[in-house]
């Protein structure tokens, strides 16, 4: 199963959330498709987080440089579908500087989880997958019943079906757990990067969640992401006997 898209436009461009699509894509492109098996090593091992060097005081930036370095077009291309399916209502919710800031919080907050629970690891973590993790965690929390889609396959073919977001995200974090729990030191995935992105977004969505109303902002929308065309209702008081306004007509200076 593979979500490729929600069923609610955020009504915006997502320009944060497209440049760092673009950069990831660009650095990507620039050591791996061309690259060596020596380059591509060397690659991962200056910009990906090494646990036991960063607690030793040397590459201290490798949390940044590392959030950009992919282990191949799988990888690559999977973290950046699910930024873009997730990230461009949160974009428009957040502000695009808030939201640049929230993505590379929750980058460097999975980063921290994943050298806490493997410290003395000489293997470098690298990928975008903690940040995008914070992600999905912030639009589970902001619209927990938002319709996703999905590519099912099964054995004569594919299906689209459509999800609600608490039954996707909240079941992919329980994987993410558990595969923390149970896959030895020395496994491939940095399931706790993982974990600690998505509680960092949804600790650093709270406030914006409260200030929205919390769960009356649930109530007014029904969990969905606001719909960029919906129409607000004013009511209009007028005395008794006078006659009805005509309609309004639009002027183009307002957008909701």
């Amino acid at each position: 199963m593979l979500p490729f898209r929600d069923r609610n436009p955020s009504g915006c461009v997502p320009y944060v959330t497209w440049a760092v699509i673009i950069a990831n894509v660009l650095v990507f492109a620039a050591f791996y498709p061309l690259g060596t098996d020596a380059s591509v090593a060397r690659i991962y091992h200056d910009w990906g987080l090494i646990p036991d060097r960063f607690l030793r005081g040397d590459g201290l930036v490798t949390p940044l440089t590392a959030m950009f370095v992919h282990g191949g077009w799988i990888h690559l291309a999977l973290n950046m579908l699910f930024l873009r399916v997730f990230g461009d209502n949160l974009e428009a919710e957040l502000g695009s500087l808030r939201f640049g800031l929230f993505y590379l919080a929750c980058g460097i907050v999975a980063f921290a989880l994943q050298v806490l629970a493997e410290p003395s690891s000489p293997v470098a973590i690298a990928g975008a997958s903690g940040a995008v993790a914070g992600v999905m965690g912030g639009y589970l929390l902001m619209f927990p019943r938002a319709r996703v889609e999905m590519l099912l396959w099964y054995v004569v073919g594919l299906r689209v079906v459509a999800v609600p977001a608490w039954a996707l995200l909240g079941a992919w974090f329980v994987v993410q757990v558990a595969g923390g729990m149970t896959t030895p030191a020395d496994g491939g995935v940095a399931f706790w990067a993982h974990v600690g992105g998505f509680l960092a977004g949804v600790a650093l969505c709270s406030r914006t969640w409260r200030l929205r109303g919390g769960r009356i902002f649930w109530r007014r929308f029904g969990g969905v992401p606001p719909h960029p065309t919906a129409q607000v209702v004013i009511p209009v008081v007028r005395r008794r006997g006078a006659a009805p306004l005509p309609p309004a007509q639009p002027n183009g200076l307002f957008r909701r």
